[in-house]
């Protein structure tokens, strides 16, 4: 008996972990989609040191200072991969949120390991496109 519950839960858990590993898939290619249809650049393609134009919905927004100077830094997401937004002597721009969607344009460079854009230019999303 103990050795069917097991069985019975392993079989639950495995379908709960296929039931929100395909959430996380259909989001990643509607964000993929979207950004194609837009004439935007998959991020996992874009290579360092070139300008882009990418589209995709923020996952963190957060300060980091450097050196004594505000940094807002924000996670963008496109389903492909991510780069961090970085607008330097700011504090918090209005609509810049967790769960936005927008469009960034700018130069994307590695430091530390991970891809960043500085101060990009940006165009929030509206509304009904979240």
């Amino acid at each position: 008996m103990e050795e069917n519950t097991t069985t019975g839960r392993r079989g639950l858990w495995g379908a709960i972990t296929r039931w929100v590993a395909s959430d996380e898939e259909v989001e990643a290619e509607e964000l993929r989609d979207d950004a194609r249809e837009a004439g935007c650049q998959p991020l996992a393609d874009v290579e360092d040191r070139t300008t882009v134009r990418v589209r995709g919905v923020l996952q963190s927004v957060t300060l980091q200072p450097r050196l004594g100077t505000p940094a807002l830094e924000a996670d963008l997401f496109d389903g492909s991969g991510a780069v961090t937004l970085v607008w330097l002597g700011r504090r918090r721009i209005a609509g810049i949120t967790c769960g936005r969607r927008l469009v960034a344009t700018g130069r994307v460079a590695t430091l530390d390991g991970r891809r960043v854009m500085y101060n990009p230019r940006y165009e929030l999303l509206p509304a009904g496109m979240e």
